[in-house]
């Protein structure tokens, strides 16, 4: 079972279709006992971070999703949330990774919304057998810092952290769920993978 954390993002049915068309089973959850039981966690995420921490925080997850030990895979704002704090809102975040999230400043126009090829750096778990330069969809207006944990980037108008890893946490900036096949390999990649 996988859970998939509400955090009442406008993404979380297609998240879910997109698992079960994986055949693979996911609940949408608050529960505190079922996210620390589940083998794999899903962080979804659209919005603003600071409404997205807000709702963690009410639901008390906020030390519960820190201390994770397996796999956890944050999506698009869910990724964006693994960082210590967002210029937007601003908000503090769950600090798994360091530093700050700001928003995009390069020349083209925000928020970056379409399809964007991703290249990896060196070895990535989650694109794994997705054919170099393949292109997945995002909306977002705020980027993640650059650092060691970047495994691979989108170029617009700046290299813009696509995915990122730090021990048993994963983030993709881009939305798996609405990127076809290259997405669909990637969410299957993370219900594979073993830290």
């Amino acid at each position: 079972m996988i859970a998939v954390v509400d955090t009442g993002g406008a993404n979380l049915a297609s998240v879910l279709d997109a698992l079960e068309r994986l055949d693979a089973k996911a609940e949408l959850t608050r529960d505190r006992d079922l996210i620390k039981a589940s083998p794999r966690v899903i962080l979804p995420g659209v919005g603003s971070a600071a409404d997205a921490m807000q709702r963690l925080n009410t639901a008390g997850l906020i030390e519960t999703l820190k201390h994770l030990e397996q796999p956890v895979l944050g999506i698009c704002l869910g990724m964006q949330l693994l960082f210590a704090s967002s210029q937007e809102g601003p908000a503090d975040c769950l600090g798994v990774l360091p530093g700050e999230v700001f928003r995009l400043r390069g020349p083209l126009p925000v928020p970056h919304m379409g399809w964007n090829s991703v290249e990896a750096a060196g070895s990535c778990a989650l694109l794994e057998g997705v054919p170099a330069n393949s292109y997945f969809y995002f909306v977002h207006s705020y980027r993640a810092p650059s650092g060691p944990w970047v495994k691979a980037s989108a170029e617009y108008g700046e290299k813009v952290p696509a995915v990122v890893q730090k021990d048993n946490f994963l983030g993709v900036q881009f939305h798996p769920e609405r990127s076809s096949a290259a997405g669909s390999k990637v969410l299957a990649n993370f219900l594979a993978w073993k830290p």
